[in-house]
C-alpha cells in the first residue's frame, strides 16, 4: 500500500491538492455545525429543552469522524489505490458507526431528561440514578454499534449476537427482581401515574409520595410512618391518585318522620340543594332513598369543587347546622330507633306499658280527676 499510494501522490498530486482543499472545507463546515451545536447549549437555556438536546448531540460529534467524513468525500475525485481506498472505508466505516452510536446515547438521554421535568411531574428517580441510566444505554447502544460494524466489515457475527444473547438471558435471570423494578421505576417515570407529593391510594393502604427510586418508592402513611414498596409491586395493585381528583363527594343519609306531611316530603330535595348551593357546593343528589325501619331515608350527595379536604370537611359541619336550623323552622323531625316492648299476664292478656284508662260514666268523674280531688282535700286538711 505505501509503495502504491506514493506512485499515486506522484502521478495525481494535483487531484491530491484539490481534493485536500475541497476536504478542508467540508471539515470546517462540520467543526462550523459543531460549534453551533456548542452555542445550543448555552448555560441560559434550560436543559431539558429540545433544541439544547440537539446542540448537545451536535456537540458531541468527534473530530475522527469530522475528519473522516471529509476524506471519505473527496475519496472519489481524487482516485485513490485500492489498497488505500479499502483503509478510508474501514476507518470510516468505524467512525460513522460509532459516532451514530454517540448521538443516539445523547437523544435517548435527553428524552428522559425531558420527559421527567416535564410540568407537573418530579423527575427524582432520574436525577437521582442519571449515571446508572446512563451505563446501561451506553452498554446496549455501544454493543449494537459493535455488531453493526463487525457485520460491515464482512465479519460473520452470528456466533457474537448469539453469544450476547445468552449472556444476556443469564444476567436476566440473576439480576431479574432489580430489573423488574428498574423497568417499573421507568414505567413511573414515563407513564406517571402519579408523582412526588401527590396522596394515593393503593390495596388497602394510603399516604402522600415522598421519593420515587429506582428500587423501590417511599410513600408517607397518614399515621405518619415510612411505607418502602418496591415499584413492581406497587404497580401491580390498583392506585387511586386522591390529588388528581377534581372533586371530592361527600355522602351522608338523612332521615325524616314518616308523620312528615306529604307536601313537606314533596319540598324536600329542593330545601337540600338550596342549603348545599348556599355553602358552595354542588348537589350531585338529594332525594328519597329508602323506607327505613323508623324513617324516611333520604340519600345527600354533594360534591365540593377541588382537592382540599380542608375546604371540604368544614363545609359538611356548615351544612350539617343549616339542616338542623331549617327542618326545626320547617317543623320536620328526624326520628331515631325507639323500640316498645309488650308482656302479657298469665291468661294471656297483653300488658300496656301506660296507664289503661277506664271509661268515663255520664255525669261522672274520671280516675284522674278523683285522685287530684283527693290529693287537694289532703292538702287543705293539713293546712288546717
Amino acid at each position: 500500500m505505501w509503495v502504491s499510494t506514493t506512485a499515486w501522490l506522484y502521478l495525481h498530486w494535483l487531484q491530491v491538492l484539490i481534493a485536500g482543499v475541497i476536504g478542508l472545507a467540508i471539515a470546517s463546515a462540520l467543526y462550523a455545525l459543531r460549534g453551533l451545536g456548542n452555542k445550543l447549549c448555552r448555560p441560559d437555556r434550560p436543559r431539558t429543552d429540545w433544541l439544547t438536546i440537539l446542540g448537545r448531540a451536535v456537540s458531541k460529534t468527534t473530530s475522527f469522524f469530522i475528519i473522516m467524513t471529509a476524506v471519505r468525500l473527496v475519496d472519489g475525485y481524487a482516485a485513490p489505490p485500492p489498497a488505500l481506498d479499502r483503509a478510508i472505508t474501514f476507518l470510516f466505516t468505524v467512525a460513522a458507526v460509532f459516532q451514530a452510536a454517540i448521538w443516539a446515547r445523547e437523544l435517548i438521554i435527553g428524552s428522559i431528561e425531558h420527559r421527567t421535568s416535564a410540568e407537573g411531574y418530579q423527575g427524582e428517580a432520574v436525577l437521582n440514578a442519571m449515571g446508572l441510566i446512563r451505563l446501561l444505554v451506553s452498554a446496549v447502544v455501544f454493543a449494537i454499534a459493535l455488531v453493526v460494524m463487525l457485520d460491515n466489515l464482512g465479519v460473520n457475527v452470528t456466533g457474537l449476537v448469539a453469544g450476547l444473547g445468552v449472556g444476556g438471558i443469564a444476567i436476566g435471570l440473576a439480576a431479574q427482581g432489580i430489573f423488574a423494578d428498574l423497568f417499573a421505576a421507568l414505567a413511573i417515570i414515563f407513564d406517571r401515574p402519579f408523582s412526588r407529593g401527590d396522596a394515593i391510594s393503593f390495596g388497602n393502604s394510603s399516604g402522600t409520595i415522598e421519593a420515587i427510586g429506582l428500587k423501590s418508592t417511599r410513600i408517607r402513611a397518614y399515621t405518619g410512618e415510612l411505607r418502602v414498596i418496591a415499584n413492581k409491586a406497587l404497580l401491580d395493585k390498583e392506585i387511586l391518585n386522591v390529588s388528581e381528583r377534581d372533586h371530592i363527594r361527600l355522602s351522608f343519609m338523612i332521615g325524616v318522620a314518616y308523620e312528615t306531611p306529604p307536601e313537606t316530603l314533596a319540598r324536600l330535595p329542593r330545601i337540600l340543594t338550596e342549603l348545599i348551593e348556599a355553602e358552595g357546593g354542588k348537589a350531585a343528589r338529594a332525594g328519597f332513598e329508602s323506607f327505613g325501619p323508623s324513617s324516611l331515608d333520604f340519600a345527600v350527595l354533594v360534591d365540593v369543587p377541588g382537592n382540599d379536604w380542608s375546604i371540604a370537611h368544614p363545609m359538611r359541619d356548615r351544612l350539617l347546622v343549616s339542616i338542623m336550623k331549617r327542618f326545626a323552622a320547617e317543623g320536620i323531625s328526624i326520628p331515631y330507633p325507639t323500640q316498645t316492648t309488650f308482656t302479657a299476664a298469665p291468661d294471656g292478656a297483653l300488658i300496656m306499658p301506660y296507664p289503661e284508662r277506664r271509661p268515663v260514666e255520664p255525669g261522672g268523674v274520671t280516675d284522674d280527676e278523683k285522685q287530684q280531688a283527693g290529693r287537694s282535700n289532703g292538702s287543705a286538711g293539713n293546712r288546717a
